[in-house]
């Protein structure tokens, strides 16, 4: 039996919060399941610092990742034997789902953009290169990894397949909404689940949904909505992002300028330098990130120790709203009112912005990649779910942003109260 078909002897299966069980029969998704590549995402959490806010956000990766891979299982197992289905691309199907978030480094996006880093370029690399991923995807045949490379980076010639994985209502967004619902204790990301798995269909280039189900689809596209502001966007959770982008910064630029480490930070050399290659990448995890924080809170270099304590034992920035339109002059004056008590502005006063477009339409040579969902009437037309729902149609298209300022209030009250500095800093932040 060719290593594609092979099926194990009797089926595997992960206890899962959210979906029950997790069900493996096919051997190659087992055996990546097993590798040292996969077996990472245990050690790297689903929602990055969202801990510090919700103490149940604990989950990793790794459980996301499975969750995915269940609900595309269950997906194409209603689309057996429908038109536009072809079975020869259920293993793909599922090897892309697994594996579609395996570059994902220690904090996710706060890391990425302190070293100018994309998690789905090592995604593939871990796919296409020296590793035991690749080795396995090798064995079912040699283009594989190409093809689920392709799927992940959405330039699969099968659009259907893409849109398993990478759309406005696929198997990543329905898994995470309902394991971050249920993680971080909210209710937000509840959706009826079932009832949309039940009324997808296949159609030749993405999945679509029966007319008869649009309301469970109002329901999850607004569960979208809420979990973003409520949870994702939490301004305490983001001043924790903060921070630990402000100590990563902090030391590049320590080691940029031949600071003598208590610790040598061996692990991050490469990343400090920009030449970080994929073992270099495989090393950190958020266990190793987590051991130098520790570590350096006991540096010599106040900021650095600082800032490592803030995050360590959830010290936290304090915040308050900001309009980058109408308050830059109020900036630059607590630029100067920083620098002048002695507190560090490029480090202590942060402006961060967060936006989200909850649905959008398509927009021809625009976002040719944000496909609309569309509804199949009963007579076989589609219609785009906007022009169906008055729900969704309010909140097409209208990106909402979120501005806040971030500073350590504990630093500023600590300046003598009869500092003129102190009295401003706190005139221009409270009003």
């Amino acid at each position: 039996m060719a290593y594609k078909d092979e099926k194990l002897n009797e089926e595997k299966v992960f206890k899962d919060p959210v979906h029950r069980y997790v069900h493996v029969r096919d051997r190659v998704i087992w055996d990546l399941i097993g590798t040292p590549e996969f077996q990472r995402l245990r050690r790297v959490k689903q929602l990055g610092t969202s801990y510090t806010t919700f103490h149940g956000a604990e989950h990793s990766r790794f459980n996301h990742s499975l969750g995915v891979y269940e609900i595309v299982r269950r997906i194409i197992n209603n689309f057996e034997n429908r038109p536009n289905w072809n079975e020869d691309e259920r293993l793909l199907c599922l090897a892309a789902a697994l594996l579609h978030d395996l570059g994902h480094g220690p904090f996710s996006h706060s890391f990425e953009k302190v070293f100018k880093l994309d998690h789905e370029d090592f995604t593939r690399k871990i796919i296409l290169g020296d590793t035991g991923v690749n080795a396995i995807l090798r064995r079912v045949d040699d283009n594989f990894p190409h093809k689920v490379a392709e799927v992940i980076n959405k330039t699969y010639e099968n659009k259907l397949v893409v849109s398993l994985i990478s759309s406005q209502i696929d198997a990543d967004r329905m898994d995470y909404l309902q394991r971050d619902a249920y993680f971080t204790g909210v209710s937000y990301g509840h959706f009826d689940m079932e009832r949309i798995l039940r009324v997808m269909r296949p159609m030749e280039d993405q999945v679509v949904v029966k007319e008869s189900g649009m309301h469970a689809v109002e329901d999850y596209i607004m569960s979208r909505y809420q979990m973003y502001w409520q949870v994702y966007f939490h301004p305490v959770t983001r001043s924790a992002e903060v921070i630990l982008t402000k100590i990563l910064h902090r030391a590049k630029e320590l080691y940029e300028n031949q600071y003598s480490f208590y610790l040598e930070p061996y692990h991050f050399t490469s990343f400090f330098a920009g030449e970080v290659d994929l073992q270099d990448y495989l090393k950190l995890d958020e266990n190793v990130v987590m051991y130098y924080f520790q570590i350096w809170k006991d540096e010599i270099d106040p900021v650095l120790s600082d800032l490592c304590k803030r995050f360590v034992d959830r010290h936290l920035f304090k915040y308050v709203e900001f309009n980058p339109n109408q308050q830059m002059s109020e900036w630059m004056e607590l630029h100067k009112l920083f620098q002048k008590a002695g507190i560090d502005p490029d480090y202590y006063l942060v402006v961060d912005s967060s936006s989200d477009l909850p649905y959008d339409f398509y927009r021809p040579g625009e976002e040719g990649e944000r496909l609309p969902i569309h509804l199949l009437r009963p007579n076989g037309e589609l219609k785009e779910l906007s022009r169906q729902s008055d729900i969704v149609e309010s909140i097409s298209g209208k990106k909402r942003t979120d501005h806040k300022l971030y500073f350590p209030k504990d630093l500023i009250e600590g300046l003598s109260n009869r500092s003129k500095t102190k009295k401003r800093i706190l005139e221009i932040l409270y009003g």
